[in-house]
């Protein structure tokens, strides 16, 4: 089964963590939630408490078939901490999956993932990522996954099954919860 690596922040955004997350589990896929803190315990926008499964110091060394970066305020501790820049570039370098939503995508282009690629992004990130597919829901390019925001969390999740394990399997999830 795909191995998933989530890397929360306080002020995490909930829908955009957790939908993709949940979708990924339904389909059986191995997502280890890591915090980015100094806890194990984060706080996401809307004042939602979570445990983590780790902290990311536990989990920075592996390797995972995606990382995973969900988006809202808590994206300027993900861009802030040296060790999530290193892990999407590692895994970007072995050919692996990176996925990040809403404003996330900025800690992608901090790593220099996105010059010359397809992406979108939250419109409020729209002046420091110019090249945002403002019309478009989701995007794959490669190896990178992109989405808007909360209100496309279930497209890109069902985006990240169809790469992740297949368009069938994508379509089986999509269908158990009346999508």
């Amino acid at each position: 089964m795909p191995t998933v690596l989530a890397i929360l922040a306080d002020g995490f955004e909930e829908i955009e963590a957790f939908t993709p997350i949940d979708l990924l589990r339904r389909a059986g896929a191995q997502v280890t939630v890591a915090a980015c803190a100094e806890g194990i315990h984060l706080t996401g926008r809307s004042g939602i408490t979570v445990h983590a499964d780790t902290m990311l110091t536990a989990v920075a060394a592996n390797r995972f078939d995606c990382v995973f970066l969900p988006g809202g305020p808590g994206v300027k501790h993900l861009r802030a901490d040296p060790r999530v820049r290193n892990i999407v570039q590692q895994h970007h370098a072995d050919g692996k999956w990176i996925a990040a939503i809403c404003a996330a995508p900025t800690v992608l282009h901090d790593a220099g993932l996105l010059v010359g690629r397809r992406y979108t992004a939250h419109f409020s990130v729209a002046e420091e990522l110019t090249a945002i597919r403002s019309g478009e829901r989701v995007v794959s390019d490669g190896h990178i996954l992109t989405s808007r925001g909360a209100g496309t969390a279930f497209e890109f999740g069902v985006l990240l099954l169809e790469k992740l394990f297949s368009p069938e399997k994508a379509l089986e999830i999509s269908r158990s919860v009346c999508a």
